[in-house]
């Protein structure tokens, strides 16, 4: 396993980040800690969450991923565990009982240390936006549990450019704990919610990049073709799915495929090899549900693509890494 500091802190993360939203929802409890333990096995130290997951599965009220890594991790040195989960979404009744007031930031910090059974969050990240809520209590409540020792990185997800830098505004403008990351949807066939804006900002402003579904929902394992498209597949009939499928999307896998030939890697393997091969990107968020699920990612650590390689899916996707502007 191959480790990267997280923007411009002194943390150093591997460089796959194991993310936790299938647990109990897609995988069984007894999976989950089977991958889990593989991930530490294979170097893994980087866990990504959030406290809503997965709410959204049957018999399940949010938390429950959480709490099988918080039973997990007692069996772990805690300090040689990155830990990183998040705050937003709805937890509990009520109208405080989601967003990014000062009220719900709190209250849903201690439930998520209750849950992962620790007296600390690495990594605590804003899920999404909220526009009821002004930005400067947000990060001044962030802000108290960094100061308390409860939380020691803040992090944001799904943030557009411009509300990040506003955001490291705001919390430059009140010496406050700013955001050392940002979590965008990001993988070569969906490239513009982080490029070219966010890439620039965090470059320029020293944050981590994490990308998540790295595999664009499955599209990019290589299990879809031109001339097979499976009816029971993850997605299938799905419009978020079905907007991949076209020249753009199977060209990229097939030339993926070929690349990979070359060096005996698969089409995920080179997939997450595209964004590890970025000089913005941290560390991609990869699932699994399974440990032979994992064993395929896992198989791109340590790979980086050649610039004629980059250069060529630039030009299938149709978009440019502007290279004078993150050098």
């Amino acid at each position: 396993m191959e480790y990267r500091k997280l923007g411009r802190t002194g943390l150093k993360v591997s460089e796959l980040c194991l993310g936790t939203m299938t647990f109990r929802w897609t995988s069984t409890e007894a999976q989950a800690h089977q991958v889990l333990n593989r991930a530490w096995e294979a170097g893994i130290n980087f866990i990504d969450t959030a406290d809503i997951y997965s709410f959204w599965a049957e018999g399940n009220d949010g938390g429950v991923a959480e709490q099988i890594i918080g039973d997990w991790l007692k069996t772990k040195p805690r300090e040689q565990v990155v830990l990183a989960t998040k705050v937003r979404g709805r937890m509990w009744e009520g109208p405080n009982g989601e967003g990014l007031s000062r009220q719900h930031i709190l209250a849903a910090a201690e439930a998520s240390l209750r849950r992962l059974q620790t007296d600390y969050i690495d990594l605590y990240q804003v899920h999404y936006p909220d526009w009821d809520t002004p930005l400067e209590e947000t990060l001044r409540a962030l802000d108290d549990l960094v100061t308390s020792g409860k939380v020691r990185y803040l992090g944001a997800s799904n943030y557009r450019a411009w509300l990040l830098m506003k955001s490291l505004w705001v919390s430059d403008q009140h010496n406050l704990a700013r955001f050392d990351s940002i979590q965008p949807h990001y993988n070569l066939l969906n490239r513009d919610e982080a490029e070219p804006d966010l890439a620039a900002v965090c470059t320029d402003q020293g944050l981590g990049l994490i990308p998540y579904s790295p595999l664009a929902g499955g599209f990019l394992t290589g299990k879809y073709t031109r001339e097979s498209v499976p009816e029971d597949a993850r997605g299938y009939g799905n419009d978020r799915m079905a907007r991949y499928m076209n020249e753009v999307g199977f060209g990229v896998v097939e030339a993926l495929r070929e690349m990979g030939e070359e060096r005996g890697k698969s089409v995920l393997q080179m997939a997450l090899g595209w964004l590890l091969s970025l000089p913005w990107v941290t560390a991609p968020i990869i699932g699994a549900n399974s440990v032979e699920q994992l064993e395929g990612a896992l198989g791109a650590v340590g790979l980086r693509l050649q610039e004629h390689d980059l250069a060529r899916l630039d030009e299938i996707t149709g978009v440019k890494r502007d290279l004078g502007m993150y050098n």
